[in-house]
């Protein structure tokens, strides 16, 4: 039989790719080396298939997080509540407070008595608000060297607090548009510098500094 009546093969239904045409991305190709060997196999990524990996997921929609009890709660408060609920609960903080140091007297406690701050009983060494509330019971009793005398950086303190707290609960309250106090991020760290150096100062065994011991 000659090699004109022998039959047709059939098409093989994978032809070998053409090695000179480009590889579809993602499809991996045998790199074949001078010598006939076979090197490891190569991964031909597209030009968005890098992104396509760190992508977000296309189409996948994740529940939104449902809130507790107690923030529903919170927030249905806070819905539901008067503009002045809010500062009229600031204020009763505040009176609290000074309603507390009127009470107690702190300026009259007995020779013998421990005192209430933690690092002081501990250490003996006055804490950067040591003096604090006997400050503020003589800020009420409208003698202001007294006061200094026993925290001089809180009463220096006292009348930006209260205008900071007057702008603030007037324009929640009532909408007033009072000047705001800009503080910059670098004043607040001057004076939390000043605080310290305050607090450090107060504890050192030489005059002048043993007046501010208290």
């Amino acid at each position: 039989m000659t090699s004109v009546d022998r039959p047709a093969a059939a098409p093989d239904p994978h032809p070998p790719a053409d090695p000179s045409g480009p590889a579809p991305a993602g499809s991996p190709t045998t790199v074949t080396g001078p010598h006939g060997e076979h090197a490891v196999p190569h991964v031909h990524h597209g030009p968005h298939a890098e992104h396509a990996a760190g992508a977000w997921p296309a189409g996948v929609a994740y529940p939104p997080v449902e809130p507790d009890r107690f923030t529903r709660l919170v927030l249905r408060l806070h819905a539901r509540a008067p503009r002045w609920a809010v500062p009229l609960a600031a204020l009763g903080c505040v009176g609290l407070g000074m309603a507390y140091a009127l009470l107690s007297d702190p300026t009259h406690s007995d020779p013998d008595a421990r005192p209430t701050c933690l690092l002081k009983l501990t250490t003996g060494l006055d804490c950067p608000g040591c003096g604090g509330t006997r400050a503020l019971w003589y800020v009420l009793h409208a003698d202001l060297p007294a006061a200094a005398r026993h925290h001089f950086l809180f009463v220096f303190s006292l009348p930006f607090l209260a205008w900071l707290f007057v702008s603030w609960a007037g324009n929640r309250a009532f909408g007033w548009r009072l000047p705001e106090l800009r503080i910059s991020p670098k004043v607040i760290g001057g004076f939390l510098a000043l605080w310290l150096a305050f607090s450090v100062a107060r504890n050192l065994p030489w005059a002048p500094f043993t007046s501010l011991y208290v």
